[in-house]
């Protein structure tokens, strides 16, 4: 990971990432225990191109899931 590259003091630099984090950590990593670091590595893959990217729905891109919000843009363009 690297750190922050925003202005000192801005309250909204990491909002999206710390919500991403906090999702991660709520929504997988609290209800199971990983046996090796590989098999992390895998399940936080398959959640995120799994689940969070084609399914999820945000509310900073209208309610749409990521990849959807790609798509319509990338058809508006």
């Amino acid at each position: 990971m690297r750190p922050s590259r925003g202005t000192v003091g801005d309250c909204y630099d990491n909002a999206l990432c710390e919500s991403f984090f906090a999702t991660l950590e709520c929504e997988l990593l609290d209800r199971r225990t990983f046996h090796s670091q590989a098999e992390a590595r895998a399940a936080i893959f398959r959640f995120i191109e799994g689940w969070y990217n084609p399914h999820r729905r945000h509310s900073t891109l209208g309610y749409l899931s990521p990849i959807n919000f790609e798509r319509l843009h990338a058809n508006a363009a």
